[in-house]
């Protein structure tokens, strides 16, 4: 959890820096943190700031969890665990679910109802130290 949280300074969204560090058989095979796609304005540049949709979440990021499995080999992830700063948003609980990540672990609770249906093959751990 450790490595997710620095990887997390890297994240380029002013309303939440999320880390995520994907580890199988005790290697990590790939990180992400949240920030614009390639070319794009990112959230702190000068002027820009968030891309909020109805709900107030910003859409100018992609998420932690998409860039760690978007950068990953796709057989490195089935089996694998991820640990991510934040509890993920259904978005990115189906990206996991769907790449084979078999363990979440995560620090902070982000509140979603709709988890519980996408997260229900997946061991999931919350750390509340």
């Amino acid at each position: 959890m450790d490595i997710a949280d620095t990887v997390s300074t890297r994240a380029t969204c002013n309303r939440l820096k999320v880390g995520c560090v994907i580890v199988k058989d005790k290697v990590i095979v790939s990180t992400g943190y949240n920030g614009s796609i390639r070319g794009q304005p990112h959230c702190i540049d000068e002027g820009v700031g968030c891309l909020l949709n109805d709900e107030g979440r910003c859409i100018r990021t992609i998420h932690a969890e998409e860039n760690a499995v978007i950068h990953a080999e796709r057989r490195s992830l089935i089996g694998a665990t991820a640990y991510v700063t934040h509890l993920c948003c259904e978005k990115c609980s189906k990206t996991l679910a769907q790449a084979g990540i078999s363990r979440l672990v995560y620090r902070h609770y982000y509140g979603n109802k709709y988890n519980k249906h996408f997260l229900s093959e997946i061991e999931t751990v919350h750390l509340t130290y």
